[in-house]
């Protein structure tokens, strides 16, 4: 399975990228906003992983985005951010955002989600 992490962090970036690594996740493709993110997006990404607070173009605009391509309309998405407050989980949902994680988080929450997530996706 192909992930594109998006962060505007490296440092989260690599922690992304290692906890998948750690999971068995060995293809992934980075990008530092979402601007970078969408020239990276095409048919081949399986999974995306997005942070929300990003200069240029935020995780929300971003999942927005993805979801109105065609390729990109059921593409499982994982927030992983600091807003922690229900009214940003809810936003993110709106936006198209299938699951979400707050940071600090470990390989086994990441894990956890990315599985609840292909399986509501599967399940659709």
């Amino acid at each position: 399975m192909k992930f594109l992490v998006v962060d505007d962090s490296a440092t989260m970036r690599r922690i992304v990228v290692n906890s998948l690594n750690r999971i068995g996740y060995s293809e992934v493709v980075e990008a530092g906003d979402g601007h970078e993110a969408l020239a990276a997006f095409d048919a081949s990404i399986q999974f995306v992983i997005t942070d929300w607070n990003m200069p240029n173009m935020g995780g929300l605009d971003f999942v927005k985005a993805v979801r109105a391509k065609d390729e990109g309309k059921k593409i499982p998405i994982i927030m992983v951010t600091t807003r922690s407050v229900r009214e940003d989980i809810v936003l993110a949902a709106q936006a198209g955002v299938n699951n979400y994680v707050v940071k600090p988080f470990t390989p086994q929450v990441l894990k956890e989600k990315i599985d609840q997530t292909l399986g509501a996706v599967g399940a659709a």
